[in-house]
């Protein structure tokens, strides 16, 4: 049981699931009392949706392990799972059937809000996730992007299927009042754009980590091609632009927030800092693998960042 746990990042996977409950009810849910309005997707079916997002997840998870098996036994050779206490029969199984269950699950939530044609979202992300695993992830910096796009997507999701509802429910309301949801919309949409832009520092980072193993197996990534100078220097620009936008958030639509002031500076804009620092003088495998983590802390920081704002709403 431990060594499937560790397979599947069952960490990672809580973390994915708490992403979209915060959205729903962090975020969406108080805007909208605010308003006088209220969610409109049951219960059973966002548990649904949070599902399928996690077993297709967790199915990335499995097929990545499953293809990296040579590369993490020199990257990573204690956290190596897939044909030492797993069975690359059996991880290939399980990914196969972890696909069809989050499918078959974003095709039964995308019917139940009357658009069954977003169930087509699961298909293409299990075969990006699959063709990632299999070639993006050693061409040049195209596996970043894309698991940085996924990552935004988690967050998302929670808006993408609710919003079809909240505009049938409350349609004669938004035109009589000229009005709609698209505020909510964009809340939610900062959280994917912090969760896009850190995601794609960290896994640059983690490439960095990993150049020795990725080297030897003629992997193209971005630190192998442009060299750990430059790799260092894009890493840096994109948590200075991170830090530019918090400031710039802050500035233009919370500065009236001293709870946002404060969180954001403990939690976000010192350790941007400091992983800055870090990578700046970061030398060996041990280094990038502590700012890698530090930057997970920040991730996960962002995210809860969502409680907060839950609470200035409440108190509108």
């Amino acid at each position: 049981m431990t060594a499937f746990l560790k397979l599947i990042r069952i960490q990672n996977l809580l973390i994915v699931a708490a992403t979209q409950y915060l959205m729903r009810f962090a975020i969406i849910s108080p805007i909208l009392k605010v308003n006088n309005f209220s969610l409109q997707m049951s219960e059973f079916d966002f548990f649904v949706l949070v599902l399928s997002t996690v077993f297709l997840t967790a199915a990335g998870y499995v097929i990545n392990d499953y293809f990296d098996t040579r590369t993490d036994s020199m990257n990573r050779p204690d956290e190596v799972v897939v044909g030492k206490s797993i069975e690359r029969r059996t991880a290939m199984t399980l990914h196969v059937v972890l696909n069809i269950l989050g499918i078959i699950g974003g095709f039964y939530v995308s019917y139940k809000i009357g658009l069954y044609q977003l169930g087509v979202i699961f298909i293409i992300v299990s075969g990006l996730l699959w063709y990632y695993s299999t070639s993006y992830k050693r061409q040049f910096l195209i596996g970043n992007l894309l698991v940085a796009l996924l990552t935004a997507l988690v967050p998302l999701m929670a808006i993408l299927y609710e919003m079809p509802l909240l505009n049938k429910a409350y349609k004669e309301i938004l035109i009589a009042n000229h009005a709609n949801f698209n505020h909510i919309f964009f809340w939610v949409a900062g959280f994917s754009f912090f969760a896009f832009i850190t995601t794609l520092a960290r896994e640059i980072i983690k490439d960095t980590e990993d150049f020795e193993g990725d080297n030897a197996y003629g992997r193209n990534t971005l630190p192998i091609i442009l060299g750990i100078r430059w790799t260092k220097i894009i890493v840096i620009s994109l948590l200075i632009i991170t830090i530019s936008a918090l400031i710039t958030v802050y500035f233009k639509y919370l500065e009236s927030s001293v709870a946002t002031l404060l969180y954001g500076l403990l939690t976000l804009i010192i350790p941007i800092t400091i992983e800055i620092y870090l990578i700046i003088q970061a030398d060996d495998k041990s280094d990038y693998r502590f700012a890698s983590n530090l930057l997970k802390f920040i991730m996960l920081a962002g995210i809860l960042y969502s409680i907060v704002a839950c609470c200035i709403f409440m108190s509108l």
